[in-house]
């Protein structure tokens, strides 16, 4: 039996399914993107590609995005393989979390940091990599100028609120 499928029926169900993935993305645990970032980080600093990192712990390369994006949970052993083929110990992927002891009845909300996230990013990779190719007098004045431009967008913005 093949079945017509109208057009509009088609684009609200990719509208749906769309809708689904960003309430999907958006209920991510904090802990688990903080951990697939970790993940990220590691394997970058090890230059150790995707397809290499999942063939070391026998998964595709898109399972890995998966696990360092957070849309897919690591479990315990599968945390342990990664460790073992990034060579680091398995808590180096929970560093920067706070301590759940010190939390008390708090619930977890760790939040991502915004400049480790940039970092691990090809963009930011590349802007570090070439800044430290500057000499430190260099670097510095690169740094106020980006400070000078970060200070006059925040007063274009100000102005603009008001």
């Amino acid at each position: 039996m093949n079945r017509h499928v109208p057009a509009v029926q088609i684009r609200s169900s990719r509208r749906a399914q769309a809708a689904q993935s960003s309430i999907a993305r958006d209920s991510v645990h904090p802990v688990d993107l903080h951990v697939g970032q970790q993940i990220r980080i590691r394997r970058i600093q090890s230059d150790v590609s995707l397809g290499d990192l999942g063939a070391g712990i026998g998964v595709s390369l898109q399972q890995v995005q998966k696990y360092e994006s957070g849309k897919n949970r690591v479990s315990a052993s599968m945390l342990y393989e990664l460790a073992n083929c990034l060579k680091v110990p398995v808590s180096k992927f929970f560093e920067g979390l706070p301590d759940p002891e010190t939390l008390q009845d708090q619930q977890l909300t760790a939040e991502v940091d915004d400049r480790i996230a940039y970092i691990s990013t090809a963009e930011g990779r590349r802007l570090i990599e070439d800044v430290l190719l500057l000499s430190p007098r260099v670097r510095s004045r690169v740094v106020a100028l980006v400070s000078s431009i970060v200070d006059e967008e925040m007063e274009e913005q100000t102005d603009v609120d008001r």
